[in-house]
């Protein structure tokens, strides 16, 4: 049995090949050079081990800077859409209502857009009103509106005659609201022919400083700038103001000078503004003799035409239907008369009672929820006739193509969209000079604070008209832009679809008209009825009808 397990277990052996390390186990040499093999094994997995952590923190390195690259282009084609959406907007609807372009017309489109597709693109479009009325559902609404104003019209003619025993047809609050007329229109002059020569010849003068006219160009470019900022300040700011507060302007010619001062100080920014970087690229490249400077008739159009972009050319209609100029001004007069028979009917018998009360907190919500109405018919007129019916009229006088002065506003599901689409021409001014410009400074970090950035400027710019047209410091239109405004832009975003979020976004429309017509008008009559002889400041900016109560 041994032999055989021996032989068996040999015949195993001899079938195994003989390891080399097994034979020389003994060799103090051998072992020698296997501890140091193991040595260096060990620092080599030591240095593979440091590589890799190397080689991980690059990677999370390169991940994080791959995530705020990829994030930074995503903004940046968002905004490249939006921007682009309004050329591409209601394509389908101007199909059915406008004949195809030619394609000389297509080429002509090329002299309208902003170098290196930037900025605003200007083509042929109608304004949106014009294409629905053409419905006959949607001029049907129009009628109704007529209709409401003929029965505003007849009530105030019975009660008249009930009251007096004859018909009254005086107009006393429009011939008080648009008094000393005469100084409007002088001021209004005095505006324009500033703006038409101050920028125009302060940027001449810079334009000539760069082709090497005159010696030290930036001196010059700080002086011209300078004086240019003082005229926005004084010459357009401070003086037209002084006029209105001086001489106790009453809220509609109040009104007129204060937004045309506001409107040429943003067409005078837009004129410098557009041709500061073609001017300074000219100087760069010098491919020309000269810069080329806009000449004296494109400013002059750019000033009346309805639009706070400049371009040297813009899109242009070949006649001028001067019976649709005559219909679109009877229709801002008729919206003038329909304001008047609102505000008769519907807000002084109502803000007269209760300006004899004292202000508590239950008068407060009754005046909120009255004044909804009269507030909604305001804002419905105020939109129906200067964004439709003014900027149209002057539009078709200037044959400017491009009538794209609002956006479908009343289909908003968001608040977003409806800052975006409510005035169009405003929010190019302020998305194109203030957010995006913000972004270009900032090197597109601080999104939001671009956004706040322009919201604090648009409520405080509101704010300012309002306070110097009624003769008093009361900021709920300020509150309402920055605190429930900002807070509706986060809440009511554009991601909230659907016919509810309408109503939500309608709801709180409503409710904010009725706030702004209830305070306002409150604080007016208190302004009236209890006047401070000599006012502290903290009187003056405290509100009279919070402590004021006829006896």
């Amino acid at each position: 049995m041994e032999s055989g397990t021996g032989g068996n277990l040999r015949s195993r052996n001899g079938a195994i090949p003989k390891m080399p390390d097994m034979d020389r186990e003994s060799d103090p040499g051998n072992n020698q050079q296997s501890n140091g093999g193991s040595h260096i094994t060990s620092n080599g997995i030591i240095e593979a081990e440091s590589k890799k952590m190397q080689l991980k923190r690059k990677a999370e390195l390169l991940k994080t800077d791959l995530l705020r690259q990829f994030d930074s282009q995503v903004s940046d084609l968002m905004d490249s859409l939006l921007e682009e959406s309004s050329s591409l907007e209601r394509s389908s609807v101007s199909a059915a209502f406008s004949p195809p372009m030619s394609d000389k017309e297509k080429t002509k489109l090329g002299h309208f857009r902003p170098p290196h597709g930037e900025g605003k693109h200007f083509t042929n479009r109608r304004s949106l009103l014009d294409e629905l009325f053409e419905v006959d559902h949607i001029r049907t609404i129009y009628h109704m509106f007529i209709a409401l104003l003929i029965l505003f019209i007849l009530s105030t003619l019975v009660v008249d005659f009930i009251d007096e025993g004859r018909l009254v047809l005086d107009f006393d609050l429009l011939v008080y609201a648009f008094g000393q007329f005469p100084l409007v229109v002088c001021t209004w002059i005095c505006m324009f022919l500033s703006v038409l020569l101050v920028p125009y010849t302060l940027f001449h003068l810079w334009s000539q400083s760069q082709a090497g006219s005159f010696g030290r160009p930036r001196l010059f470019s700080a002086l011209l700038g300078s004086a240019f900022v003082l005229y926005q300040a004084v010459g357009l700011g401070l003086l037209p103001a002084y006029v209105v507060v001086t001489n106790s302007l009453p809220p509609a010619s109040c009104f007129i000078i204060i937004i045309e001062q506001v409107r040429l100080m943003m067409k005078a920014y837009s004129f410098v503004r557009e041709n500061v970087p073609k001017v300074l690229s000219w100087a760069n490249d010098k491919t020309s003799p000269g810069p080329v400077i806009p000449q004296v008739s494109q400013y002059l159009y750019f000033l009346f035409a309805p639009t706070l972009i400049y371009r040297d050319k813009y899109p242009r209609n070949p006649v001028t239907r001067w019976s649709y100029v005559a219909t679109k001004f009877l229709q801002v007069l008729g919206c003038l008369f329909y304001a008047y028979y609102v505000f008769v009917r519907l807000c002084i018998p109502q803000f007269r009672s209760i300006s004899m009360q004292f202000f508590d907190l239950r008068a407060m919500v009754l005046c909120v929820f009255n004044s909804i109405l009269p507030g909604v018919l305001v804002l419905l007129l105020a939109f129906f006739a200067f964004l439709h019916c003014w900027l149209n009229a002057f539009a078709e006088m200037l044959r400017f193509a491009d009538r794209m002065f609002y956006k479908d506003w009343w289909n908003s599901t968001s608040f977003a969209n409806y800052y975006r689409t409510w005035n169009v021409v405003v929010h190019d001014w302020l998305y194109y000079y203030i957010y995006k410009d913000f972004l270009l400074i900032s090197q597109k970090r601080f999104r939001l604070a671009a956004m706040l950035f322009v919201f604090t400027i648009s409520a405080v710019v509101h704010e300012y008209i309002l306070a110097v047209c009624f003769g008093f410091f009361y900021p709920v239109l300020f509150c309402l832009f920055m605190f429930f405004g900002m807070m509706f832009n986060f809440i009511l975003h554009d991601r909230r679809k659907g016919p509810i979020w309408n109503v939500i976004m309608w709801t709180a429309l409503f409710l904010g008209q009725g706030v702004i017509i209830c305070l306002y008008s409150q604080e007016w009559y208190a302004q009236r009825y209890c006047p401070l002889k000599e006012p502290s400041f903290l009187e003056l900016i405290t509100p009279r009808s919070w402590s004021c109560q006829r006896d």
